[in-house]
């Protein structure tokens, strides 16, 4: 898939946000920090939009095969570029808010984070796949069934009730994850099998392609409440 994102595009869309992460979590000030998540969260909310408003429009008028042309070039890029900038916005974003201190008992609450993201868009990647009995799905979900659930008892003596404005975000965060790992990833990762095939269905391809569109639109609508929230969470209080 790199090959076809190009691998200079594929490299930098991973390592570009990934190092930015790095640089926020070890070394930055807390404005720099701010910067960093905020940023990766406007690229990613305004990437799901266009695809949404613009992009998805256009590809509806565009023929089966025109779609799929145009699939073929802009979906190997999407797999790089948007999981990078979604990892950066939700972990940039909570451990930003244990950094200021308005997130209270962030520990258990950021296991629990984990668990309710990684659990249910794992079983939505074994439905999109048909993989329920694949030994390597049924060993990724008890490792993070079984990571997950240790890293919640490590941390639970810790819990306590946080306030509502997180626990709003936190939900959000939630949805987010799960629709984007455990659709719109796994939707680009069968587009490229299709391409990769030798005989690709045009007809599958411009299904996924379109629904994935369709998401992002979706996407960006939570998005743009998660802004909302946060902002309130800034200014007004958690």
């Amino acid at each position: 898939m790199g090959i076809r994102a190009n691998p200079a595009f594929a490299v930098g869309a991973v390592a570009v946000p990934v190092a930015a992460l790095v640089y926020a979590l070890l070394f930055a000030p807390v404005v720099h920090h701010s910067y960093v998540h905020v940023m990766a969260g406007v690229l990613w909310t305004d990437i799901d939009l266009f695809i949404a408003i613009v992009l998805g429009p256009v590809l509806g008028g565009l023929s089966v095969e025109a779609r799929t042309a145009v699939f073929e070039r802009f979906t190997p890029k999407m797999a790089f570029l948007m999981p990078s900038l979604a990892l950066v916005t939700v972990f940039g974003g909570v451990t930003l808010a244990d950094r200021m201190g308005i997130f209270p008992y962030a520990d258990p609450w950021i296991a629990l984070l984990a668990l309710a993201s990684t659990v249910p868009a794992l079983l939505l990647v074994g439905w999109q796949f048909d993989a329920f009995a694949d030994p390597r799905w049924l060993a990724a979900f008890a490792l993070v069934l079984l990571g997950g659930g240790a890293s919640l008892a490590v941390t639970a003596s810790g819990f306590g009730m946080t306030g509502p404005t997180i626990l709003l975000a936190l939900a959000i965060v939630t949805v987010l994850t799960v629709l984007g790992f455990g659709v719109l990833l796994p939707g680009e990762v069968r587009i490229y099998r299709q391409l990769q095939s030798g005989d690709p269905d045009p007809d599958v391809v411009s299904r996924i392609g379109m629904r994935n569109a369709r998401l992002s639109g979706l996407q960006g609508l939570f998005q743009f409440a998660i802004v909302v929230v946060l902002g309130y969470l800034r200014w007004g209080g958690f």
